[in-house]
């Protein structure tokens, strides 16, 4: 039997030199890479439907800020590739741990909107339940998701289930010691999770040349014994590939996998933010021009797979899903005060009982 070399061990970590691509920007053939199967061509149609209702909904979410209806909302326009190829990779019994800015993978996984929109309303929940859905809460803080990740794979792996489980993480978010010890603990594991970064050049207004000085983020993998790959986060079919192949990685015991998506925030971080502060015109210009749904029509549209009324038919859908979302958002939550006390602790502590009575005698006089 003949036994692997500690070089030849590191380069089945090493990702690629540069960023793995099947379509040019402006859609025509990049020239499929050898190491990686194109998609189906029903799955590249499924995925420009998602994609067009991804950017509709996105648009909605981000009219609702300014109408008041929601308390934030950080677009993910520019993404889409990622967020629908990071959902089309995945079976219904793999879970999904998202990010904050990841509403539109999660619409794309078929959850109900305005439950995805409840944590950026201001709810209390995140507005879904994790367990049937198998979406984490989407996650605010930086990178602390991607260790319940990791602690979701080996609990599967415990159970004798074949599920895996993706991480979705920022650029920034691989700043983070949290990141750093969710991929130690995953390679040591072998754990079945594959950590999914979109690199959207920024963390909030840092740019990624003060973030890192490695040549790509997909590198930091190699150091914890992790699989790696970079690809262009715009190319839909590249994305796709990449991380189909990622997960099967996964799934077939070969351990966890860091696959990072070179791709770009195109709206603010969130409305309370003014990109225009820290970035110019002409480089947001500059990636308008790779946009990942104009890039994927055209493919599609150039190889036959995609008619005049098939994109006149998604967009009436996309238009029809944002009007129903619309209506619903107009109409005001009704808000129980007294959530506030349930599922604190499995039995109230006396503490909790004496506040709930304090705000039931200020708002219910003569109850307790």
């Amino acid at each position: 039997m003949s036994v692997r070399t500690p070089h030849q061990e590191v380069e089945g970590l090493l990702p690629s030199a540069v960023p793995v691509r099947f379509v040019a920007e402006d859609g025509t053939d990049a020239g499929a890479p050898a190491e990686y199967a194109a998609p189906e061509d029903a799955a590249l149609v499924e995925a420009y439907r998602r994609m067009v209702l991804g950017r509709r909904f996105d648009r909605q979410a981000t009219a609702l800020t300014r109408q008041g209806r929601l308390a934030v909302y950080p677009s993910s326009r520019g993404q889409e590739a990622c967020q629908i190829a990071g959902v089309l990779a995945l079976r219904e019994n793999d879970w999904l741990f998202p990010t904050y800015r990841d509403s539109v993978a999660l619409v794309a996984r078929g959850m109900d909107p305005v439950e995805v929109l409840t944590l950026l309303r201001g709810g209390w929940h995140c507005g879904y339940d994790p367990a049937a859905t198998r979406v984490a809460p989407q996650c605010t803080p930086l990178a602390t998701q991607t260790i319940h990740a990791v602690g979701m794979a080996e609990a599967l792996r415990r159970k004798g289930e074949d599920g895996v489980v993706m991480a979705f993480v920022g650029d920034g978010g691989t700043s983070e010691g949290d990141f750093h010890e969710a991929l130690n603990y995953a390679g040591v594991l072998r754990a079945p999770v594959v950590f999914f970064v979109q690199n959207n050049k920024y963390a909030i207004s840092v740019p990624l040349a003060k973030q890192t000085a490695a040549p790509a983020l997909a590198y930091k993998g190699v150091g914890y014994g992790v699989r790696s790959e970079q690809v262009d986060g715009n190319d839909l079919v590249a994305v796709l590939s990449v991380l189909t192949a990622a997960v099967e990685h996964a799934r077939s015991g070969g351990g966890p996998y860091l696959v990072e998506a070179h791709t770009y925030r195109m709206d603010s971080h969130t409305n309370a933010d003014d990109a225009s502060r820290y970035r110019e015109d002409e480089e947001v210009a500059r990636w308008e021009a790779a946009d990942p749904l104009a890039r994927l029509e055209t493919h599609l549209r150039g190889r036959g797979l995609l008619s005049e009324e098939d994109v006149a038919s998604a967009r009436e859908a996309a238009e029809e899903y944002a009007a129903r979302l619309r209506d619903r958002m107009a109409a005001d939550p009704e808000a129980d005060p007294f959530e506030l006390f349930d599922h604190v602790f499995a039995e109230p502590t006396p503490q909790l009982r004496e506040q709930r009575a304090l705000l039931a005698s200020e708002m219910l006089p003569g109850e307790d």
